[in-house]
């Protein structure tokens, strides 16, 4: 049932709404219509110098504090499985630079291979979530020995499939 209307409500004229609640509900304006204001920034194409350098230090302190935070605040078993990850990352680099430069004759090595360090970077990733002391919150039923059963387990399905497509 709809809500009724106050009696007092009803019979207000138009007279008496002010106008800027008697704005309609749908208005289009187009840029030509409305004023430019005249800017004072340098019409220069190239940005102040002393920004660049300020923006670089900036970035520089930003990485510094993240860096500096981790090492502080990381768990040296996060800090293992992390250092795995980027091994991970520096084999498939490698697997795929080699596979550009020397060619991909046996493909399906080629395709076993990067699939095994996917894969396994996959798994370690989510190693790392369930292992992960911020995150026992949300794996507050499942321990650490049965992450890394888990893990393991899929690990070797992992590479028993690419040993496989591998022939």
């Amino acid at each position: 049932m709809a809500p009724r209307k106050n009696a007092a409500a009803a019979n207000v004229s138009p007279a008496a709404v002010p106008p800027s609640s008697a704005a309609p509900s749908h208005t289009t304006t187009s840029a030509a219509s409305q004023p430019t204001k005249p800017s004072n920034k340098p019409t220069s194409s190239k940005p102040a110098s002393g920004s660049n350098l300020r923006s670089a230090q900036n970035a520089q302190d930003i990485l510094l504090g993240v860096w500096n935070n981790y090492v502080e605040h990381t768990p040296q078993r996060v800090k293992l499985i992390d250092t795995f990850m980027a091994f991970l990352v520096v084999v498939g680099v490698l697997q795929f630079v080699y596979c550009v430069l020397a060619g991909n004759y046996p493909f399906n090595a080629f395709l076993s291979g990067f699939s095994a360090t996917v894969g396994q970077f996959v798994l370690t990733a989510s190693l790392r979530i369930q292992t992960n002391p911020e995150n026992k919150v949300d794996f507050e039923g499942l321990s650490h020995e049965r992450a890394f059963a888990d893990f393991v387990f899929g690990s070797l399905i992992l590479h028993f499939f690419c040993v496989n497509f591998i022939n």
